[in-house]
């Protein structure tokens, strides 16, 4: 395993993009930032650049939607990986039809592999309703099973919620 895993987990605009990057900055390590998600339209595209505004300077950036295996193994001891998000790269496979337990398996073994510190973000779905629609409860029920894995793999997971981390599990480093 890596030197330090951190798993943040929070709802929709909880803060817990801000808490990683915060972890990742006090950290003392070279940064690196694994963005997943796909800019598929111009709402997407805002969110991105407020995104990198937030993050400011002094990062290296990757921008992967599916493959994060190559990444995650170039990284090395002197730096710390944030990797935002876990939500948006499973949301890619889904939608892609790929095969989701290959895909994870793959992920978790790359996490479990790599040298860097990672600080994984994540969002908790399964505290609302039962959606109404099949897709929906499929996406809700693989990102519950995910974050259960990722949570499994962490040295530490930390609950983020309006802002507040609430650390479930290990100690931050």
């Amino acid at each position: 395993m890596s030197a330090q895993v951190t798993f943040i987990l929070g709802g929709a605009a909880s803060g817990k993009s801000s808490y990683a990057e915060h972890i990742c900055l006090t950290s003392g390590k070279d940064r690196v930032y694994l963005a997943t998600s796909q800019i598929l339209d111009h709402e997407m595209r805002v969110k991105v650049d407020k995104h990198v505004v937030q993050r400011g300077n002094g990062w290296t950036t990757y921008e992967e939607s599916f493959d994060l295996s190559p990444i995650l193994n170039s990284l090395n001891t002197s730096q710390i990986c944030l990797l935002d998000c876990a939500t948006m790269w499973l949301t890619n496979h889904l939608l892609a039809e790929n095969n989701l337990d290959t895909e994870q398996r793959n992920l978790l073994a790359s996490i479990a592999s790599c040298k860097a510190d990672l600080v994984v973000v994540s969002n908790e779905v399964g505290l609302g309703i039962v959606p109404d629609n099949a897709l929906s409860r499929k996406f809700r029920e693989a990102q519950g099973r995910f974050n259960i894995a990722l949570a499994a793999q962490a040295n530490c997971v930390v609950q983020v919620i309006a802002g507040l981390p609430m650390v479930l599990k290990g100690q931050l480093s």
